[in-house]
């Protein structure tokens, strides 16, 4: 590719990245309605061969994905709210349980730590512990409470299963129309490299989403039987962000646990609720990812962080949203770069002499 070619486009990803950037408080609806399509997108080609049209495989498989969202959302959001407001009520009593808890502990370190050491250790657990117990409960009580303003609820219900709509039953032709517009000599590398984008996305978007919401459902489950309180709205939150490779189940833990310090006065139900993390995190790691998702997304854990945390600094949750898509794209086209690099003249004979 001559280098004029090369600055054209790095120039026209800058502008994509500015676009977005700028508009990204209002792509939030179009961004999901994008990912619901491509979520579906198997589906309706599944009816389609079996006789359905396409505008009506997709009509119904929409109302059908929309129908069940709404009804779930309405079952649990009542829940959700009260279980978050509680939740942020009792922060300050946690705080002041967890202090107890620790203080036998503290009394062990007193005989072989010094005076000022202990004092340091004492005031740093205490501020730690209420400071991370407050960002969470004002983190979810956000989400959940100014997230219409922040978002649009209203656009989101209205515009996001129109997009969906129209971006699944017309996926085929856009896909075709842009194959089209592919330059002829580079068109075969193209398609190579965007069959090998969609596998890995498929595996992430598809199968990880599936894989967060059962162990969502299975934590908070798990929790609220064992009798943790706000069990619901943890384990459903540990679920959602278990995507992020380990943080969402370390998080998970660590609050679930201090709440159980906090709550029991036995160690029988804290270990309960340690053995339902413990059940999680086999059950993902040797039924659900294996079946679900497999080998195929080839995205480093920290690759991921960076790409979520990187995502959501720049563009906020919309960037949330797009950061796996994008790191997986650009995890295969950093492979293909690398390969070519190793086949190129560049890689050989600089090799060669420096031998």
């Amino acid at each position: 590719m001559r280098p004029g070619r090369i600055w054209g486009a790095i120039a026209g990803l800058v502008a994509l990245g500015l676009l977005v950037y700028l508009l990204s408080g209002m792509l939030m609806p179009f961004v999901a309605g994008l990912l619901v399509a491509y979520f579906l997108d198997p589906l309706a080609d599944r009816l389609e061969r079996a006789g359905c049209s396409r505008t009506l495989a997709v009509a119904l498989i929409v109302a059908a994905f929309f129908l069940a969202a709404v009804i779930l959302l309405v079952l649990l959001i009542p829940v959700l709210h009260t279980q978050v407001t509680g939740f942020i009520e009792r922060v300050p009593a946690y705080v002041d349980a967890l202090r107890a808890q620790l203080g036998p502990l503290l009394d062990r370190l007193a005989a072989v730590l010094p005076d000022h050491a202990l004092d340091q250790l004492r005031a740093a657990a205490g501020s730690q512990a209420g400071g991370a117990l407050q960002w969470l409960g004002g983190l979810i009580g956000g989400v959940l409470q100014g997230g219409a303003a922040l978002i649009g609820l209203l656009s989101l219900v209205v515009i996001t299963p129109l997009v969906a709509f129209y971006m699944l039953r017309d996926w085929d032709r856009i896909i075709r129309h842009v194959d089209d517009l592919l330059p002829r000599h580079i068109a075969g590398t193209v398609r190579e490299q965007a069959a090998e984008i969609d596998r890995t996305l498929a595996a992430f978007v598809r199968g990880q989403a599936t894989v967060c919401l059962l162990l969502a459902a299975f934590y908070g489950i798990g929790l609220s039987l064992v009798g943790l309180e706000f069990g619901l709205i943890v384990g459903i939150g540990t679920g959602l962000i278990s995507f992020v490779p380990y943080f969402g189940m370390g998080l998970g833990l660590v609050v679930g646990l201090g709440i159980a310090l906090a709550q029991f006065a036995t160690w029988g139900p804290i270990a309960l609720v340690a053995a339902v993390f413990a059940a999680g995190q086999v059950i993902e790691g040797n039924f659900l990812t294996p079946r679900l998702v497999g080998g195929r997304v080839g995205l480093h854990p920290v690759w991921v962080i960076f790409a979520v945390l990187a995502g959501g600094s720049l563009f906020g949750f919309t960037g949330v949203i797009i950061a796996i898509p994008t790191a997986a794209a650009a995890g295969v086209l950093v492979r293909f770069a690398i390969a070519r690099y190793r086949r190129s003249l560049l890689y050989t004979e600089g090799g060669d002499s420096g031998s």
